[in-house]
């Protein structure tokens, strides 16, 4: 029998240091690392006054040997906590312990493996940690594998344990629902545990893989802030759990399905990647880190991001309702107006009139376009603009020819009823055949006709979700996806792809490695939508938010809003219109070509940099978008500044806006935006003295202490207005206005 006793040998560490954050890890030999630190950066050299252990003392009825929170704390040899790892082979061997650990370096205090491995459970895990020394975002996953001559049945592997100080006291995440996300769910954080589970076979409307954790005091662009976000299309969890030293950890993975975890032997099961960030900024510094990152990793054709084309989708204007002429009418009517992308939605193909049928049989419809696509690509390549075509790939109709000839490739279990959603079942991409049959219909098309963009839709959950043995098929659904996604890129690198599942179902940053764009929400209401597009800029940049000028009334709520609402909204993302433009009135065909005019002189200031987002009194909402990516904000030479009435005034004089995140050492010059001949009643005019001349050169001259303490005026507006101005520095200093 061997007794276990703390260490004795000399204590190392491990260092990563980004920009403005630093992890520090204690290692052993003969253990896996432990945590000592994630935080504000620390001077280069500084190192822990004492080894852990040897810096608290063991209390009463206590083990004697201390284990505090490690990079992947087991189950059964003395942690108590939330385990990283469960794990058995038949029910046995349910225990596990790191008996001996290395450091593996890639690049030295950027990039590490550390390596673990159990001799008794004959298991290794490799755990990868990526630093950006930038952006100060940590890249991080594991990979277990299986050393033993039997399977082992894994229940449960955190991408990542990572630690949170005590005084941590507040955790952000995103719930919702359809036409409805990015709802702002806020917890207190105490001794009970806080969890958050996805079972629905994709990311989900109603349960984002991501949180924020905020220290007391931290707000958009002040206090100590820690952010994460499981990279993942599928199911997943998140645990944020006490400790008994006062500190918490924080986990995040996929939840796997029964079976799901069987690794067999000389196999690996990896896990997603986890996206972890600190900032000592607030949220919109810890905004900054995530933007950054997620900008360095999409896959743009060409390699780098093109102005993002004004999107005119079909869906809202016609539905299934889609035939030759009126289709090259609407795109008529939107080159007119300043469309640059046309996209062809849903009811295009072979026999798809309703969203009962078809789905599977991915050929021009004979009866809706005898001659094939090719008569609308050619019409809408000929006026100047991009030709995209949707798609729901995973998807299949019981009513189509698809699955009259192969039934068996939609998901389904042994003895179950098959469940539909939208009248639709989903097919098995991880099949092979289903597979290939996918991309050879896609490809030929995007072979065919220069298609430059494909809308993917996902619209429904998985459910009976069984492989052809009867194993579970969530996973192995997630990573096909991928797979298919990856092969059509492959062959046609200048194709764009938009993530859409029922709005915003599938937003997260391993889809993102693969598509362009997502579909924010179904939802096109303006009101709705500035909720909904904050809590998206809390992980996500403006440049990939699908946002869309809508019809009034919504579609969706039945309210309505006037075109300005509806525009300024929409502007600051990747802007979209989503209505029958042929409907609108001469003058609101003038509006709205204006608004998009100003959003094609606007967009290279809009995406690309910094967002800030904030409050203001009196029911305030803010946004603000610069040129240069600098998180601290102090060399910012121009902002546009979007600010959101949503609601009545309940001041007799407007309070004004403060803007923390100008440069208190220089002057600014502020100017009233609008769309160039716009009548001035229909886009809201500011009613205040210092903006009279809407437009204009001359704008009002500000000192920037005064604006980021003081306050810019801000003008009397009824509610579902907005107020847009530009912020430039000025060239000299003036005196303060």
């Amino acid at each position: 029998m061997n007794l276990v006793c703390p260490a004795t040998s000399p204590a190392n560490y491990v260092f990563l240091h980004g920009k403005r954050s630093t992890i520090v890890l204690e290692t052993y030999a003969g253990e896996a690392p432990i945590w000592r630190y994630w935080g504000p950066r620390l001077p280069d050299g500084v190192l822990p006054p004492a080894a852990l252990r040897d810096s608290r003392p063991l209390p009463s009825f206590m083990l004697d040997f201390d284990q505090p929170l490690s990079v992947m704390p087991t189950f059964g040899v003395g942690w108590f906590g939330q385990s990283a790892l469960l794990a058995h082979r038949a029910g046995r061997e349910f225990a596990q312990a790191w008996t001996s650990y290395e450091a593996l370096w890639i690049t030295p205090g950027r990039e590490v493996i550390l390596r673990l491995e159990d001799a008794v459970a004959q298991i290794r895990a490799d755990i990868s940690l990526r630093m950006d020394p930038h952006s100060d975002v940590l890249v991080a996953r594991t990979a277990l594998t299986n050393l033993g001559a039997e399977a082992l049945d894994v229940q449960w592997l955190a991408a990542l344990t990572l630690p949170l100080p005590g005084q941590c006291d507040q955790v952000r995440s995103y719930v919702g629902q359809h036409l409805h996300e990015f709802m702002l769910q806020t917890d207190r954080l105490s001794r009970s545990l806080w969890r958050r589970e996805n079972r629905r076979g994709r990311t989900s409307h109603d349960c984002f893989p991501g949180a924020v954790v905020c220290a007391p005091g931290a707000g958009y662009d002040c206090g100590q802030v820690y952010g994460a976000h499981l990279a993942w299309s599928g199911n997943h969890q998140q645990t944020i759990e006490w400790l008994h030293d006062g500190q918490y950890q924080w986990q995040l993975g996929e939840w796997l399905a029964p079976g799901e975890g069987r690794v067999e032997p000389g196999h690996t099961l990896e896990t997603p990647e986890v996206v972890a960030s600190f900032s000592a900024a607030g949220w919109n510094g810890l905004a900054a880190n995530f933007h950054s990152e997620l900008r360095a990793r999409l896959d743009w054709p060409g390699g780098q991001m093109s102005p993002r084309p004004v999107h005119l989708n079909t869906w809202e204007g016609f539905y299934f309702d889609v035939h030759p002429e009126q289709v090259k009418q609407l795109a008529s009517a939107g080159a007119e107006i300043g469309i640059e992308r046309f996209v062809l939605d849903d009811g295009w193909f072979h026999g798809r009139h309703h969203d009962r049928a078809a789905l599977g049989d991915w050929w021009p419809d004979e009866d809706k376009f005898p001659q094939g696509l090719a008569e609308i690509v050619n019409h809408v390549t000929g006026l100047g603009m991009e030709f995209g075509l949707w798609f729901e790939p995973e998807m299949i109709n019981p009513d189509s020819d698809l699955y009259r000839a192969h039934p068996d490739w939609a998901l389904q279990l042994a003895g179950r009823p098959l469940i539909t959603a939208r009248n639709q079942l989903v097919l098995d991409i991880a099949r092979p055949e289903a597979a290939n049959y996918l991309f050879e219909k896609m490809s030929a098309l995007l072979s065919a006709h220069p298609i430059r963009y494909i809308k993917w839709d996902h619209n429904r959950d998985l459910t009976t979700a069984g492989l052809t043995g009867g194993g579970p098929a969530y996973r192995a659904q997630v990573l096909a996806v991928y797979a298919l996604m990856g092969r059509l890129r492959a062959a046609h690198p200048r194709v764009e792809i938009e993530s859409c599942s029922g709005g915003g179902g599938r937003i997260d940053f391993a889809v993102l490695r693969h598509t362009h764009r997502v579909w924010t929400s179904d939802c096109i209401d303006a009101l709705s939508r500035i909720d909904i597009q904050r809590g998206f800029l809390q992980f996500f940049p403006p440049e990939i938010m699908g946002a869309h000028v809508g019809t009034a009334p919504a579609h969706t709520t039945g309210r309505s809003q006037s075109m300005a609402f509806r525009a300024a909204v929409a502007l600051p993302g990747h802007l979209g219109v989503e209505l029958d433009v042929r409907s609108l009135t001469a003058s609101e065909k003038a509006e709205l070509s204006a608004w998009i005019a100003l959003y094609k002189q606007l967009r290279g200031r809009l995406h690309g940099g910094p967002v800030w987002i904030g409050e203001g009194q009196d029911g305030l909402l803010w946004q603000a978008h610069g040129m240069e990516a600098d998180v601290a904000g102090s060399n910012q030479g121009e902002i546009i500044l979007f600010v959101y009435y949503p609601v009545p005034t309940t001041h007799r004089y407007t309070p004004p806006l403060r803007l923390p995140m100008l440069d208190c050492a220089a002057d600014y010059r502020v100017t009233q935006l609008g769309p160039a001949g716009a009548d001035v009643s229909a886009m809201e005019r500011a009613q205040a003295p210092l903006f009279d001349a809407v437009g204009t050169a001359e704008g009002m001259q500000f000192n920037g202490a005064w604006l980021a303490h003081g306050g810019m005026p801000m003008p009397r507006l009824k509610a579902e207005a907005s107020y847009i101005v530009r912020i430039e520095k000025a060239n000299s200093r003036l005196p303060p206005t």
